[in-house]
């Protein structure tokens, strides 16, 4: 049985913005190592539409950004959405009953299903299925933007901190009533 992650990188302050802070390359790497070893990864349309950025070869990519894009391209891909009429290169659209197309995944997968988007986590939380938490802390105050935590979460129990690369810490949670 596979295991739903929610991991984004965060700003001190509890924001996401992908276009305020970027991954040093320890922390590069580490995404793309994680990202190898994912079962597959569940996005919302908007997340989605920001992570097409790599289905497209760039000519002013170095090797790790082509390395991270291999990697996203040959992972599959399911995407949550109600407005997208279809999606790219090994991705499912998921339109309607999330809860039943996320549990079969967890069912009939094994590893880590990893979810990115705080609404979309939100809604899998509030389902129940999301069984842990990795926020990547940048030493960043953004002072507005999308928080992490797009709503309420059931008390959370620290299972891991790590130090990645010079400046980020990721803090991996669990619902505080399972065990790890």
């Amino acid at each position: 049985m596979a295991k739903l992650v929610y991991a984004l990188n965060q700003s001190l302050d509890g924001y996401v913005d992908h276009t305020e802070f970027a991954p040093d390359p320890a922390l590069f790497r580490h995404f793309i190592d994680d990202v190898r070893g994912l079962a597959g990864s569940v996005y919302g349309r908007r997340m989605y539409e920001v992570m097409r950025y790599w289905d497209e070869d760039r000519s002013e990519w170095d090797a790790e950004e082509r390395d991270y894009a291999a990697a996203w391209r040959s992972q599959p891909k399911w995407v949550v959405s109600r407005s997208l009429n279809s999606v790219g290169p090994n991705a499912t659209l998921v339109g309607d009953d999330i809860e039943a197309a996320i549990r079969g995944l967890k069912a009939r997968l094994d590893g880590e299903i990893e979810v990115a988007g705080p609404e979309l986590a939100r809604s899998l939380t509030d389902l129940g299925l999301v069984d842990e938490y990795r926020l990547y802390l940048h030493p960043v105050v953004l002072g507005r933007g999308k928080p992490f935590f797009a709503g309420p979460r059931p008390p959370l129990r620290l299972v891991a901190s790590d130090r990645i690369g010079e400046d980020v810490i990721r803090l991996t949670y669990v619902p505080a009533a399972s065990r790890d």
